[in-house]
């Protein structure tokens, strides 16, 4: 039998971790980490327009892949679960 393995009540409370809040968190990440570059060089990151810091985190992610990790463990500590998604009437029974 498959759910030998797990404990029913265990079954029962899967919840996949929403894909979209894993790159949010993930692109927060790298735009943190670009600020703080830029912090660190002496930059006043006010100063900086917004699409520029958005194009170098979006280079500092695809150079620091293990950000979505950390994102994933971060979605699924504070609880961010994919809602479930409503099945649609078939219409053939129209």
């Amino acid at each position: 039998m498959a759910n030998s393995s797990l404990p029913q009540s265990t079954l029962d409370t899967f919840q996949p971790i929403s894909a979209s809040a894993v790159h949010v968190l993930a692109r927060l990440a790298a735009r943190r980490a670009v600020q703080e570059q830029l912090r660190s060089q002496g930059v006043r990151v006010s100063l900086v327009k917004p699409a520029e810091i958005s194009v170098r985190a979006r280079v500092y992610l695809q150079s620091h892949p293990e950000l979505y990790r950390e994102a994933l463990e971060r979605a699924q500590r504070m609880g961010m679960y994919e809602k479930r998604r409503r099945r649609r009437a078939s219409r053939s029974g129209l």
